[in-house]
């Protein structure tokens, strides 16, 4: 990515996600190259592929401007996708990444990643298949090492019950098109993952949020919606919660199914962290043996988000209506990607990695921690081993103001108001990356914002 194309992207990505405002005017061409460190011919440009691709309008003598009509488009689109959409600023900031300081991000630094070897195959790999479409379940050596795995969490389960997928995501995708269909009732994490609202509306389906204690969701108030919505599905993260950080108890574990059993519906486990987490925490599914829980897990929060590899495990019957709708939306997942996987892990690559990856997470979380109680910042729920904090801010903080204010220092936060279903917050909070809490960038600001 040029310069050029560096200021495009971080321009329109504010102006997309209203940090700047319809006839608001920019930085001249001279203060906005000594802004972003670029020649005025390099920030003259950039104005200029603005204005033409529609974001902005230039003013003769007096500069540019946020253009007050937006582009046009081939139709308008349909309220539930300009909703789907509203749920996917912040992702788009994560794919685009154009801050140097990342605190809001939902993944580690590269440099937290291994360099794998993964330039030999397996043996047994028949080289007929290397440019076909693969099995659609997904490469078989690959899900019988989950089951092992999964066995370990104590979650018995054979290698026909779990289905590959692309990422986490894709899983999530599959079991909502299955279960829900426009108009049904979706419960799910409050704070909790963002970008399943966003498909959720896409689908068209309600969603309603259970809110997010320190010990798991917010017993009575998931009996209470599930008596009156009538919910088919509740969708969490029991461990390492996006975007809290906690995980749930045994007890409140214990009486979420009950209360699932009670009401009839099921029970989606997002479990991303998995890996680097002890195998006896207290699952869902582990309880539950898939009865009721539908189990879901991904590579790319501790192997590669590039790969795109996770998978869906459920019981008999369910998950081989998942495999049909897998082929009849995208026919199979990557063979040769699912083979570097299993290469990588049979190779005890993956497992070396994760040790370091541990150790590197418990040592940023540690700094974190202590970085963030020097401002002074409410930290209401103890971290559990994933990458993530929950981190108050004073009443009455304005969180458009914060965000716009961190950009400006090339800093992305994550506002916690995203992470809600209904948009609000009784207290105002972000997601705290660890891996990032500790950058003097973000303290120095942060000292700046509280006043420390």
């Amino acid at each position: 990515m040029t310069r050029v194309d560096g200021i495009v992207a971080k321009i329109a990505a504010m102006i997309d996600g209203n940090l700047l405002k319809p006839g608001e005017r920019l930085l001249s061409v001279r203060a906005g190259a000594l802004e972003h460190g670029v020649s005025k011919n390099t920030m003259a440009e950039a104005y200029d592929r603005l204005v033409a691709l529609g974001h902005l309008e230039a003013r003769q003598g007096s500069g540019y401007y946020v253009a007050r009509v937006r582009r046009p488009s081939p139709e308008q689109r349909p309220s539930h996708v300009a909703e789907a959409a509203d749920f996917v600023s912040l992702l788009r900031e994560q794919l685009v990444q154009n801050y140097a300081v990342r605190v809001g991000d939902g993944r580690p630094p590269p440099s937290w990643m291994e360099r794998f070897e993964v330039g030999g195959q397996p043996r047994h790999t028949p080289a007929a298949s290397e440019h076909g479409y693969g099995n659609p379940w997904g490469f078989l050596p690959l899900r019988e090492r989950l089951a092992l795995t999964l066995a370990e969490r104590s979650i018995k389960v054979a290698p026909e019950q779990i289905l590959l997928t692309q990422g986490a995501n894709h899983a999530l995708d599959l079991v909502a098109r299955q279960l829900l269909e426009p108009g049904d009732v979706a419960l799910v994490d409050s704070p909790g993952y963002y970008p399943l609202f966003g498909k959720l509306k896409l689908a068209k389906v309600e969603i309603a949020g259970v809110r997010r204690r320190g010990d798991g969701p917010d017993l009575e108030e998931l009996a209470a919606l599930a008596t009156r919505l009538k919910p088919k599905v509740f969708f969490t993260q029991s461990l390492a919660h996006n975007p809290t950080g906690g995980s749930i108890t045994p007890a409140v574990a214990h009486r979420l199914l009950q209360i699932a059993e009670q009401h009839g519906f099921h029970v989606v486990e997002d479990d991303p962290f998995a890996d680097i987490l002890p195998a006896a925490s207290p699952r869902l599914a582990t309880l539950d043996q898939l009865e009721r829980v539908i189990y879901v897990g991904t590579f790319s929060k501790t192997l590669s988000a590039s790969l795109r590899v996770g998978y869906v495990a459920a019981k008999p019957a369910l998950i081989n209506t998942l495999c049909d709708l897998k082929m009849l939306t995208v026919v199979s997942t990557s063979d040769f990607v699912e083979r570097i996987v299993y290469g990588v892990i049979a190779s005890g690559q993956y497992l070396r990695h994760l040790r370091r990856l541990k150790a590197r997470v418990e040592a940023a979380t540690e700094e974190a921690v202590g970085a963030l109680g020097q401002l002074g910042l409410r930290m209401p729920i103890p971290p559990t081993g994933g990458y993530y904090l929950w981190g108050e801010l004073p009443e009455g903080t304005e969180e458009r103001a914060l965000v716009r204010d961190a950009a400006e220092r090339g800093i992305f936060l994550a506002p916690g108001s995203v992470f809600v279903p209904g948009k609000a917050l009784a207290v105002p909070a972000m997601r705290i990356n660890v891996a990032y809490a500790g950058d003097p960038r973000f303290v120095e600001f942060m000292r700046d914002q509280l006043g420390r």
